[in-house]
């Protein structure tokens, strides 16, 4: 498990997610406190945690909570809090939308076909004390990004957290994602997306050619982006 976990991290840090870790490594200063919100199998996880004093990671899946358990505890990483839990605009318990065991597209947001669980949710304001300064969000939550936000309104008002986050019309039922490129500009920050290894405006964003989801395998696509980067202006 360990091997093939280290092995799934370099390959995002070198290839997969580059531009994305690159970003965060450049963001990230000693002693931060940093937070991923959908942490899946780890792979983020175990870079923010290498570049910063302290990380948490919100899991809701008990299997993908259980295995990142376990890999702070192997490698260790002693600086890692997981949490088997979702985040939300309020703390509480809502359903958690499963398409396969351990998926990497669970959302909160309804998925038609797919299996529900019961999950234990929080607001990221709830969790985390005023006195605590949130310095990196990195936020893979499957169309609850906005939602996700919501429940932070303290943290992106004071702590003016960088944030790094996959957003993707496919995933909203209703809405667009420019309800969150909205939600976030007018509290302060700038946003651009990820295009290759490129960082270009949100303004120049447009889903008829960016998240053109028509085809096999779209998401390969060259023109194909759903990750975002937001800073505090």
């Amino acid at each position: 498990m360990k091997a093939r976990f280290l092995w799934r991290a370099h390959r995002a840090r070198l290839l997969d997610q580059s531009a994305e870790l690159g970003l965060i490594r450049r963001h990230i200063q000693p002693g931060d406190l940093v937070c991923d919100v959908g942490a899946n199998k780890g792979s983020y996880l175990y870079w923010m945690a290498r570049w910063a004093d302290r990380a948490v990671a919100f899991e809701p899946q008990p299997g993908l909570a259980d295995y990142l358990q376990s890999l702070v505890r192997t490698l260790p990483m002693r600086n890692v809090t997981v949490e088997q839990k979702g985040v939300s605009d309020r703390s509480g318990v809502l359903q958690l939308y499963t398409p396969s065991v351990n998926s990497p597209e669970a959302s909160l947001v309804p998925i038609a076909g797919a299996e529900t669980i019961q999950v234990p949710v929080v607001s990221l304001d709830a969790y985390f004390q005023p006195s605590q300064r949130v310095a990196l969000l990195k936020v893979d939550v499957e169309g609850a990004e906005l939602g996700v936000f919501c429940g932070a309104e303290r943290i992106l008002t004071q702590d003016r957290p960088v944030l790094l986050f996959e957003c993707e019309q496919r995933h909203l039922p209703q809405g667009s994602v420019f309800d969150c490129f909205r939600h976030l500009e007018a509290r302060g920050y700038r946003g651009w997306f990820i295009h290759g290894k490129a960082l270009k405006p949100v303004a120049e964003f447009d889903l008829t050619i960016h998240q053109n989801a028509s085809g096999e395998r779209f998401w390969r696509s060259p023109d194909y982006c759903n990750n975002f980067f937001f800073k505090p202006e």
